[in-house]
Protein backbone atom coordinates (compact mmCIF):
# COMPACT_ATOMS: atom_id res chain seq x y z
CA UNK A 1 0.00 0.00 0.00
CA UNK A 2 1.10 3.60 -1.08
CA UNK A 3 2.27 5.45 1.65
CA UNK A 4 0.44 8.77 1.81
CA UNK A 5 3.35 10.71 3.35
CA UNK A 6 5.23 9.84 0.76
CA UNK A 7 3.29 10.86 -1.70
CA UNK A 8 2.88 14.57 0.17
CA UNK A 9 6.66 14.24 0.77
CA UNK A 10 7.10 13.44 -3.28
CA UNK A 11 4.83 16.07 -4.42
CA UNK A 12 6.27 18.97 -1.98
CA UNK A 13 10.30 18.24 -3.68
CA UNK A 14 8.32 18.48 -7.67
CA UNK A 15 6.59 21.60 -6.69
CA UNK A 16 8.30 23.61 -4.16
CA UNK A 17 11.95 23.83 -4.93
CA UNK A 18 14.64 23.99 -2.21
CA UNK A 19 14.54 28.09 -1.51
CA UNK A 20 10.71 27.77 -1.65
CA UNK A 21 10.86 24.92 0.86
CA UNK A 22 12.72 26.47 3.03
CA UNK A 23 10.53 29.92 3.27
CA UNK A 24 7.56 27.16 3.86
CA UNK A 25 9.55 26.12 6.88
CA UNK A 26 10.43 29.50 7.82
CA UNK A 27 6.50 31.00 7.70
CA UNK A 28 5.56 27.57 9.64
CA UNK A 29 8.06 28.65 12.17
CA UNK A 30 6.42 32.50 12.99
CA UNK A 31 3.23 31.38 13.15
CA UNK A 32 3.40 30.88 16.51
CA UNK A 33 3.67 34.51 18.45
CA UNK A 34 5.77 35.28 22.10
CA UNK A 35 9.11 33.89 22.68
CA UNK A 36 8.00 30.27 23.11
CA UNK A 37 9.60 30.67 26.80
CA UNK A 38 7.70 29.99 29.87
CA UNK A 39 8.68 31.53 33.35
CA UNK A 40 11.01 29.30 35.86
CA UNK A 41 12.67 31.37 37.87
CA UNK A 42 14.74 34.50 39.56
CA UNK A 43 18.42 34.29 40.00
CA UNK A 44 21.47 37.01 40.90
CA UNK A 45 22.17 39.29 37.67
CA UNK A 46 25.75 38.49 36.71
CA UNK A 47 27.77 41.00 33.46
CA UNK A 48 26.65 40.06 30.51
CA UNK A 49 23.11 39.42 31.11
CA UNK A 50 20.80 40.65 29.04
CA UNK A 51 19.06 44.01 30.78
CA UNK A 52 15.71 43.00 29.56
CA UNK A 53 15.60 40.19 31.15
CA UNK A 54 16.24 41.99 34.64
CA UNK A 55 12.67 41.70 36.94
CA UNK A 56 12.85 45.05 38.23
CA UNK A 57 10.05 44.38 40.84
CA UNK A 58 11.41 41.38 42.27
CA UNK A 59 15.16 43.43 42.10
CA UNK A 60 13.38 46.54 43.96
CA UNK A 61 12.07 44.27 46.60
CA UNK A 62 15.85 42.21 46.93
CA UNK A 63 18.24 45.39 46.96
CA UNK A 64 20.41 44.08 43.92
CA UNK A 65 19.41 42.98 40.57
CA UNK A 66 17.59 39.47 40.00
CA UNK A 67 17.54 38.41 35.76
CA UNK A 68 14.29 36.51 34.98
CA UNK A 69 14.85 32.96 33.74
CA UNK A 70 13.22 30.76 31.20
CA UNK A 71 12.51 27.46 30.06
CA UNK A 72 12.26 27.08 26.63
CA UNK A 73 8.77 25.51 25.00
CA UNK A 74 10.14 22.57 23.03
CA UNK A 75 7.10 21.68 21.26
CA UNK A 76 3.78 23.04 20.20
CA UNK A 77 0.63 21.20 19.53
CA UNK A 78 -0.82 21.15 16.39
CA UNK A 79 -4.51 20.17 15.16
CA UNK A 80 -5.55 19.29 12.62
CA UNK A 81 -9.20 19.77 12.30
CA UNK A 82 -10.74 18.06 8.67
CA UNK A 83 -14.15 17.13 7.33
CA UNK A 84 -14.72 13.65 6.65
CA UNK A 85 -18.36 13.70 5.15
CA UNK A 86 -19.39 13.10 2.31
CA UNK A 87 -18.96 16.10 0.76
CA UNK A 88 -15.55 15.55 1.10
CA UNK A 89 -16.01 12.96 -1.76
CA UNK A 90 -17.04 14.89 -4.27
CA UNK A 91 -15.05 16.83 -6.71
CA UNK A 92 -13.52 20.00 -6.26
CA UNK A 93 -12.75 22.68 -9.13
CA UNK A 94 -9.64 20.93 -10.76
CA UNK A 95 -11.64 17.57 -10.80
CA UNK A 96 -10.16 15.53 -8.00
CA UNK A 97 -11.93 14.52 -5.33
CA UNK A 98 -11.85 16.75 -2.38
CA UNK A 99 -10.30 14.32 0.13
CA UNK A 100 -7.51 13.75 -1.99
CA UNK A 101 -6.66 17.71 -1.95
CA UNK A 102 -7.25 17.46 1.82
CA UNK A 103 -5.14 14.71 2.46
CA UNK A 104 -2.32 16.46 0.65
CA UNK A 105 -2.95 19.98 2.29
CA UNK A 106 -2.98 18.13 5.95
CA UNK A 107 0.01 15.84 5.21
CA UNK A 108 1.84 19.28 4.18
CA UNK A 109 1.55 21.00 7.16
CA UNK A 110 1.58 17.71 9.42
CA UNK A 111 5.44 17.45 7.94
CA UNK A 112 6.26 20.93 8.09
CA UNK A 113 5.02 20.15 12.11
CA UNK A 114 7.24 16.92 12.23
CA UNK A 115 10.06 19.13 11.12
CA UNK A 116 10.34 21.78 13.52
CA UNK A 117 9.79 19.22 16.20
CA UNK A 118 6.34 19.47 16.73
CA UNK A 119 3.04 17.11 17.93
CA UNK A 120 -0.18 16.48 15.71
CA UNK A 121 -3.41 15.14 16.49
CA UNK A 122 -6.51 14.91 14.75
CA UNK A 123 -9.83 15.78 15.01
CA UNK A 124 -12.03 14.54 12.12
CA UNK A 125 -15.78 12.91 11.25
CA UNK A 126 -19.10 14.21 9.85
CA UNK A 127 -22.72 15.12 11.12
CA UNK A 128 -22.91 11.63 12.51
CA UNK A 129 -19.81 11.76 14.55
CA UNK A 130 -16.46 13.00 15.45
CA UNK A 131 -13.00 11.13 15.64
CA UNK A 132 -10.06 12.01 17.94
CA UNK A 133 -6.41 10.98 17.60
CA UNK A 134 -3.92 12.65 19.88
CA UNK A 135 -0.92 14.56 19.11
CA UNK A 136 2.10 12.95 18.72
CA UNK A 137 5.00 13.23 17.41
CA UNK A 138 7.17 11.09 13.99
CA UNK A 139 6.46 10.29 10.24
CA UNK A 140 4.42 7.06 11.44
CA UNK A 141 2.07 8.33 13.79
CA UNK A 142 1.47 11.32 11.00
CA UNK A 143 0.98 8.36 8.65
CA UNK A 144 -2.07 7.05 10.56
CA UNK A 145 -3.70 10.39 10.69
CA UNK A 146 -3.67 10.74 6.65
CA UNK A 147 -5.04 7.24 6.06
CA UNK A 148 -7.78 8.45 8.90
CA UNK A 149 -9.06 11.16 6.81
CA UNK A 150 -8.62 9.35 3.44
CA UNK A 151 -10.68 5.93 4.86
CA UNK A 152 -13.57 7.79 5.94
CA UNK A 153 -14.44 10.65 3.66
CA UNK A 154 -16.10 7.86 1.38
CA UNK A 155 -19.93 8.41 -0.15
CA UNK A 156 -21.48 6.15 2.39
CA UNK A 157 -20.28 8.77 4.93
CA UNK A 158 -22.49 10.67 6.72
CA UNK A 159 -23.29 14.45 5.47
CA UNK A 160 -20.70 16.91 6.02
CA UNK A 161 -20.87 19.29 9.10
CA UNK A 162 -17.61 20.42 10.15
CA UNK A 163 -19.53 22.39 12.83
CA UNK A 164 -19.44 19.56 14.97
CA UNK A 165 -15.63 19.10 14.74
CA UNK A 166 -15.41 22.36 15.89
CA UNK A 167 -17.43 22.08 18.99
CA UNK A 168 -15.39 19.28 19.66
CA UNK A 169 -12.77 21.39 19.65
CA UNK A 170 -14.44 23.49 21.68
CA UNK A 171 -14.83 21.51 24.30
CA UNK A 172 -12.29 19.14 24.96
CA UNK A 173 -9.04 20.36 23.58
CA UNK A 174 -7.03 22.92 26.47
CA UNK A 175 -4.33 24.86 26.05
CA UNK A 176 -2.75 26.88 23.60
CA UNK A 177 -3.10 24.92 20.05
CA UNK A 178 -2.38 25.67 16.40
CA UNK A 179 -5.59 24.87 14.63
CA UNK A 180 -5.53 24.17 10.75
CA UNK A 181 -8.63 23.57 9.38
CA UNK A 182 -9.67 22.05 6.36
CA UNK A 183 -12.95 22.14 4.80
CA UNK A 184 -15.76 22.15 2.46
CA UNK A 185 -17.15 25.83 1.37
CA UNK A 186 -19.24 26.32 4.49
CA UNK A 187 -22.15 29.09 4.73
CA UNK A 188 -21.74 31.61 7.23
CA UNK A 189 -24.20 31.27 10.09
CA UNK A 190 -24.49 33.28 13.22
CA UNK A 191 -24.29 29.82 15.48
CA UNK A 192 -20.76 29.50 13.56
CA UNK A 193 -19.62 32.79 13.92
CA UNK A 194 -19.93 32.86 17.80
CA UNK A 195 -18.04 29.33 18.10
CA UNK A 196 -15.08 30.66 15.16
CA UNK A 197 -14.51 33.60 17.94
CA UNK A 198 -14.68 31.64 20.72
CA UNK A 199 -11.99 29.09 19.14
CA UNK A 200 -9.88 31.81 18.09
CA UNK A 201 -9.69 33.18 21.87
CA UNK A 202 -7.95 30.71 22.93
CA UNK A 203 -6.28 29.14 19.47
CA UNK A 204 -4.36 30.34 16.50
CA UNK A 205 -6.33 29.53 13.44
CA UNK A 206 -5.86 28.86 10.07
CA UNK A 207 -8.35 27.78 7.71
CA UNK A 208 -8.43 26.27 3.84
CA UNK A 209 -11.46 26.10 1.96
CA UNK A 210 -10.91 23.20 -0.91
CA UNK A 211 -13.35 24.94 -3.77
CA UNK A 212 -16.16 23.15 -5.38
CA UNK A 213 -16.60 21.86 -8.55
CA UNK A 214 -18.13 24.00 -11.11
CA UNK A 215 -21.96 23.49 -11.50
CA UNK A 216 -21.02 21.30 -14.65
CA UNK A 217 -17.63 19.17 -14.01
CA UNK A 218 -15.56 18.75 -16.97
CA UNK A 219 -17.50 21.25 -18.63
CA UNK A 220 -14.48 23.34 -19.84
CA UNK A 221 -11.83 20.79 -20.64
CA UNK A 222 -15.10 18.39 -23.04
CA UNK A 223 -17.47 19.32 -25.55
CA UNK A 224 -20.88 20.31 -24.67
CA UNK A 225 -22.20 17.19 -26.16
CA UNK A 226 -19.49 14.84 -24.04
CA UNK A 227 -20.44 16.72 -20.60
CA UNK A 228 -21.82 14.25 -18.61
CA UNK A 229 -24.40 14.44 -16.08
CA UNK A 230 -23.52 14.41 -12.67
CA UNK A 231 -25.18 14.39 -9.01
CA UNK A 232 -24.88 16.16 -5.86
CA UNK A 233 -23.39 13.82 -2.76
CA UNK A 234 -25.03 15.86 -0.30
CA UNK A 235 -29.10 15.72 -1.44
CA UNK A 236 -28.53 12.75 -4.03
CA UNK A 237 -30.31 14.47 -7.02
CA UNK A 238 -29.40 14.77 -10.08
CA UNK A 239 -27.30 17.79 -12.18
CA UNK A 240 -28.78 17.76 -15.42
CA UNK A 241 -25.43 18.83 -17.84
CA UNK A 242 -28.12 20.41 -19.80
CA UNK A 243 -29.99 22.13 -17.42
CA UNK A 244 -27.19 23.39 -16.24
CA UNK A 245 -25.91 24.85 -19.02
CA UNK A 246 -28.92 26.74 -19.79
CA UNK A 247 -27.33 30.55 -18.83
CA UNK A 248 -30.68 31.47 -16.28
CA UNK A 249 -29.40 28.56 -14.44
CA UNK A 250 -25.52 29.03 -14.53
CA UNK A 251 -26.19 32.75 -13.41
CA UNK A 252 -28.16 32.20 -10.41
CA UNK A 253 -25.78 29.55 -9.61
CA UNK A 254 -22.81 31.70 -9.82
CA UNK A 255 -24.54 34.46 -7.73
CA UNK A 256 -25.43 31.98 -5.06
CA UNK A 257 -21.48 30.85 -4.84
CA UNK A 258 -20.29 34.56 -4.41
CA UNK A 259 -23.08 35.50 -1.92
CA UNK A 260 -21.90 31.86 -0.03
CA UNK A 261 -18.36 33.21 -0.74
CA UNK A 262 -18.80 36.76 0.62
CA UNK A 263 -20.43 35.67 3.85
CA UNK A 264 -17.54 32.63 4.88
CA UNK A 265 -15.06 35.25 4.11
CA UNK A 266 -16.88 38.34 6.21
CA UNK A 267 -17.14 35.35 8.95
CA UNK A 268 -13.69 34.41 9.34
CA UNK A 269 -12.94 37.99 8.60
CA UNK A 270 -14.95 38.96 11.76
CA UNK A 271 -13.12 36.26 13.65
CA UNK A 272 -9.70 36.73 13.18
CA UNK A 273 -8.84 34.01 11.31
CA UNK A 274 -6.59 33.76 8.26
CA UNK A 275 -8.29 31.73 4.74
CA UNK A 276 -6.61 30.14 2.44
CA UNK A 277 -8.70 28.19 -1.07
CA UNK A 278 -7.35 25.58 -2.97
CA UNK A 279 -8.88 23.79 -6.03
CA UNK A 280 -6.31 20.92 -6.76
CA UNK A 281 -3.54 19.58 -5.07
CA UNK A 282 -0.89 21.03 -7.09
CA UNK A 283 -1.36 24.21 -5.83
CA UNK A 284 -1.78 23.25 -2.14
CA UNK A 285 2.07 24.58 -1.36
CA UNK A 286 1.82 27.68 -2.90
CA UNK A 287 -1.40 27.87 -1.12
CA UNK A 288 -0.10 27.07 2.37
CA UNK A 289 2.96 29.22 2.04
CA UNK A 290 0.31 32.39 1.12
CA UNK A 291 -1.59 30.99 3.90
CA UNK A 292 1.07 31.08 6.54
CA UNK A 293 2.52 34.75 4.86
CA UNK A 294 -1.10 36.36 5.36
CA UNK A 295 -1.58 34.83 8.84
CA UNK A 296 2.22 35.93 9.63
CA UNK A 297 1.66 39.92 8.74
CA UNK A 298 -1.60 39.94 10.48
CA UNK A 299 -0.04 38.67 13.49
Amino acid sequence: MTSLLQRVKSDMAIFAHRKARGMLDGEYGSVFRGRSLDFDDLRAYIPGDEVRDIDWKASARHGSPLIRRYVAVRRQTVILVTDTGRNMAAAARGGETKKDIAVMALGVMGYLAHRHGDVVGLVAGDSGGTTALPAKGGEAHLERLLRRVDSAATLDAAPSRIEDQLEHVARTIKGRNLLFVVADEVAASPATSQLLRRLQAQHEILWLTVRDAGLVPGAPLLPPDQVPDSYSVSGSYPLLAHLARDPAVASAYATAVAARDAGRKAMLRQAGITEGEVAGSRDVVTALFALLERHRRAG
